[in-house]
């Protein structure tokens, strides 16, 4: 009976660890992708943090009182400007390029605060903060002067208040709805747009390929007169085809859901408004070009596995990098001002769905991005095909 026992589990073993790609794909690869993922992300978070930090932003401020100057000069990468703060500086503050918070203090700040009375009923002392949230460096000062008064508030008792008003439609963040919606979209749409795209070429080309090898069906379409780059190329368009109609359905879903996910319609916003024409042309083009090296890529492993179940093991680490790629614009702030990041594979269509749904797109990135897949589609046709002439890859057990 041990023997038994004994004997099964040395089989079990000598199968596992006499298998180089099991081996590999089920204890090395788990940990290697995990520490390389979670790096970059790491990587990716402290430089989000830390942009934006040393830009300096302009404090313009009105009626700046002696007992807040100082803790107010005193905060890092802050020009302060004491000048007159007009609601044409607060309305121009709605471009999110400006890096720029506008302050407005009572006259006789100090000495209202030192004769405000709570229990008299009066309004206490108030204090306007403009700024920008569409502007990480607005933003973050204004969190600063935020809470430098509020420490100082507390340290009186609170004798003045900071952004009061009795008007429900006044505004101190300027950021208008565009910027606000265009930041939510820019950061979710794009992974969700690649998930849903893979999902579609998942669906169907291990089948396509490794199905046809384990089923011997595969031989068949090799012996036939077709060229080889022909198979390939029809095998990628036929895929690419189908899964683009995955894509589309898929985006056209979450374009209807979004609103109402974000409660959008509660702020009078319409999706639709934001967008342009070419706006979707352009969503649409990069979409096809993702999908048409998306489906290259699995079809290249999907050539080199075994069976279906082989094909699936193989494609997980590509998995994972699409999903990197995607989860990018949520640890980063802005796109890529340089063209060579738009070489990069699905990184550079996930930057352009980013910059278009940020209302930041320029034509050079889309163009750069659109050759680098087209490029990359015709050298993983060209694998494929090699792959298809190869009887070893064809017809390996």
């Amino acid at each position: 009976m041990k023997n038994n026992t004994w004997t099964i589990i040395k089989k079990e073993f000598a199968r596992f660890f006499g298998d180089r790609q099991l081996l590999f794909t089920s204890v090395i690869m788990p940990g290697l992708l995990i520490y390389i993922i979670y790096t970059l992300m790491g990587s990716g978070m402290s430089k989000m943090a830390s942009e934006g930090k040393d830009d300096l932003v302009i404090v313009r401020v009105e009626n700046l009182p002696e007992s807040v100057a100082p803790m107010i000069r005193e905060l890092p990468a802050v020009e302060v400007l004491q000048q007159p703060v007009s609601q044409e500086d607060i309305n121009g503050l709605e471009s999110k390029d400006l890096n720029m918070v506008l302050m407005r203090f009572p006259e006789g700040f100090d000495e209202q605060v030192a004769s405000y009375d709570a229990q008299s009923g009066a309004a206490a002392p108030n204090v306007e903060i403009y700024y920008n949230s569409a502007n990480n460096a607005s933003s973050r000062v204004y969190q600063m002067l935020e809470h430098t008064l509020s420490a100082y508030e507390d340290q009186l008792s609170n004798r003045f208040d900071i952004n009061r008003s009795d008007d429900a439609e006044a505004r101190f963040d300027m950021a208008n709805s565009d910027d606000v919606l265009g930041g939510i979209l820019s950061k979710l749409i794009p992974m969700l747009i690649l998930m849903m795209v893979f999902s579609g070429v998942m669906a169907i080309a291990p089948s396509s390929i490794a199905g046809e090898k384990e089923r011997g069906t595969i031989a068949t379409l090799l012996v036939t007169p077709m060229k080889r780059n022909e198979l390939a190329l029809g095998k990628v368009v036929s895929l690419s085809g189908i899964a683009l109609l995955s894509g589309i359905s898929s985006f056209i879903g979450i374009a209807l859901s979004l609103p109402k996910m974000i409660q959008a319609d509660a702020a009078g916003i319409e999706l639709g408004l934001h967008y342009t024409t070419a706006d979707y042309v352009v969503l649409l083009i990069i979409i096809l070009a993702t999908v048409l090296i998306m489906a290259s890529v699995v079809s290249i492993l999907s050539a080199l596995a075994k069976d279906v179940k082989n094909a699936g093991t193989m494609i997980v680490p590509f998995m994972l990098v699409v999903m990197f790629c995607g989860l990018m614009p949520m640890f980063q702030s802005g796109t890529p001002q340089g063209l060579t990041a738009y070489l990069i594979p699905f990184y550079n269509s996930v930057q352009v769905m980013t910059a278009t749904f940020a209302h930041e797109m320029t034509w050079m990135p889309v163009i750069v991005t659109l050759a680098a897949n087209v490029v990359y589609t015709g050298i993983a046709v060209w694998i494929l095909t090699r792959l298809f002439n190869s009887e070893k890859v064809m017809f390996s057990k």
